[in-house]
């Protein structure tokens, strides 16, 4: 059980690659007779691997034979993965909307209780990087191709289905995709409706569910002296259980979701990139291009992935936020610039008005708008969460709980009601007040572009947008295969870089085999797949964050500056 230690003994012994930090200060850390990589098998030279035989063994397996038959069924697996996204959606869009409630409901309580005062790492830790790097990486891992596809579509999308009001078919069911009643024939209610519907999705449920991850990883890693995987966080309910199967399986469950989710943004930010070359240069948008794309893309974040996490990641990360803040500012400055800052307090405050009703998982009849926009998303966001969150975590050392809590909720929430407001609110402007309805016809991954035809220096505009999403699509891709490396070499954070190739060119990979067999839909369902049995375990994971700060010292430290190499 959890014994104190002054951070000098105490830790779980570690073994082979580069081990956790010990905490730093007075924790509870928990002793265990286990040793991280124990069950591992390793061999060195040029390829060498540092692997988990059980939870490496099964998940690699597992992606093989589903990659295969994707590849070998393709005519047969569309409709097979388009019944199974929309049963899924249909049946657990309950489910998802009240886990996602529960998560934010904790993260808040955390913000505002004493138990935000404990620090991940120890009283004594001090962060490892600056806010600036921190929350450039965090923030690229976390919604970056989504934004990009869905930043001018899903505003414009939530509009106009919100000013088209309801519509039921023979049996007085409804047919339309408005968002709650909808608001027929107002432009003005219509607008409100659809930003908040649109904010609903990004701000503070996504974020959420990737803080209850990051935070569970973090405290029992760096507090506990636990290995950094998503079995350490079930110490409290399991016990040394987690050493053996049922912490096999919620490892594996992790890798699942996290691959299944990744090559969903990867599929998405393929098809975006291909049609924006399309639309500057006429490149192709065939299956073949997409997945010429995919391969050169994959290729290049395979570099990324052999610098490391502060050559690779930090460094694409900070561009990834420079490049996301130049765009955002030529919009503002070029588009409509006082509607848009106006609006970005007004969206707010529908945002606030409208989420009780959004987030109400009983008694709607918006089945469209609640299966195919809310659930779907709950789920992708949930097969996103252990990338993002043992992510997050990794760069999280040092932060109190409540600083924690802060950046990666609420600022977040914040930018994304402004990305929201400068991109879908330009296009939903250029529609009232210019006629202009280029963007809202245009499919899904060419309404940006659309979008910016209506602005000064659309090509340089748009050209900067794909290289955005190349370069989201590239950070997406190494982070992503760093976290799910770590968990199939049982915790060790520096395991031998080929094990860190083979999951980046898996990614790609499964990304291919799904454009090819469902299109969009096969992207979605698996997403929504591998999301309803995680969030099983995320909500086991709330129990288990109570049950760990309650027995951590609540008084930070003095440190509170990163470090001076971070």
């Amino acid at each position: 059980m959890a014994q104190p230690t002054d951070g000098a003994d105490g830790a779980a012994s570690t073994s082979g690659a580069e081990p956790i930090r010990e905490p730093e200060g007075r924790t509870e850390i928990i002793e265990t007779s286990y040793e991280i990589g124990q069950h591992n098998i390793a061999r060195s030279g040029l390829l060498s691997f540092d692997i988990h035989q059980v939870v490496f063994a099964v998940s690699a397996l597992a992606i093989v034979a589903f990659t295969f038959l994707t590849m070998a069924f393709q005519n047969e697996v569309e409709p097979l993965f388009v019944g199974l996204r929309d049963w899924l959606t249909a049946t657990l869009d309950w489910f998802f909307l009240l886990a996602g409630n529960i998560f934010v409901l904790l993260c808040l309580a955390l913000i505002v209780t004493p138990l935000g005062s404990v620090r991940l790492g120890g009283p004594q830790a001090t962060p490892d990087y600056s806010y600036v790097s921190w929350f450039a990486m965090l923030f690229a891992a976390g919604m970056g191709i989504g934004l990009m596809f869905y930043g001018v579509s899903e505003p414009l999308g939530h509009f106009s289905a919100a000013f088209g009001g309801v519509t039921t078919d023979a049996a007085g069911v409804r047919t339309d995709w408005a968002p709650l009643g909808g608001a027929e024939g107002d432009p003005v209610a219509a607008r409100r409706l659809g930003m908040a519907a649109t904010i609903f999705h990004w701000g503070l449920h996504p974020w959420a569910i990737y803080a209850v991850v990051a935070l569970a990883l973090a405290l029992f890693s760096f507090n506990k002296g636990l290995p950094l995987t998503l079995r350490s966080c079930f110490y409290p309910i399991l016990g040394e259980r987690i050493w053996g199967w049922p912490g096999h399986v919620i490892d594996i469950v992790a890798i699942l979701a996290t691959i299944f989710g990744l090559a969903t943004s990867l599929g998405i930010g393929a098809q975006q990139i291909a049609a924006g070359l399309s639309f500057l240069f006429g490149f192709p948008t065939s299956n073949a291009a997409l997945v010429v794309l995919i391969i050169v893309i994959t290729a290049i974040a395979l570099g990324s992935v052999m610098a490391g996490l502060d050559a690779g990641v930090k460094r694409l990360s900070e561009l990834n936020l420079s490049l996301a803040a130049l765009l955002l500012l030529f919009v503002i400055l070029a588009g409509p610039t006082l509607d848009i800052l106006t609006r970005f307090a007004t969206n707010i405050v529908a945002y606030a008005a409208y989420l009780p009703a959004l987030a109400n998982p009983f008694g709607r009849d918006d089945d469209n708008f609640r299966h195919g926009w809310t659930a779907f998303y709950w789920a992708w966001w949930i097969s996103w969460s252990p990338f993002v969150g043992m992510f997050i975590a990794r760069i999280s050392r040092g932060r109190t709980v409540r600083q924690f809590l802060v950046a990666v909720l609420l600022v977040p929430t914040m930018l994304s009601v402004l990305w929201m407001t400068a991109m879908g609110g330009t296009a939903i402007s250029q529609v009232l007040n210019g006629g202009f309805t280029g963007a809202q016809e245009a499919p899904l991954e060419l309404q940006l572009f659309a979008m910016l035809t209506r602005l000064p220096l659309t090509f340089l505009s748009s050209l900067v947008g794909i290289v955005l999403v190349v370069v989201f699509f590239v950070t997406s891709s190494d982070s992503g295969s760093l976290v799910i490396d770590t968990i199939a070499a049982g915790g060790k954070i520096n395991a031998p870089t080929p094990q860190r190739v083979f999951w980046a060119t898996f990614g790609g990979m499964v990304a291919i085999a799904l454009l090819l067999g469902g299109g969009l839909a096969g992207l979605q369902a698996m997403a929504v797949s591998t999301g309803f049995p995680f969030a099983l375990v995320l909500l086991g994971a709330c129990y288990a964050i109570l049950r760990g700060l309650m027995n951590e010292p609540r008084r930070s430290g003095p440190a509170t500056q990163a470090r001076p190499d971070g």
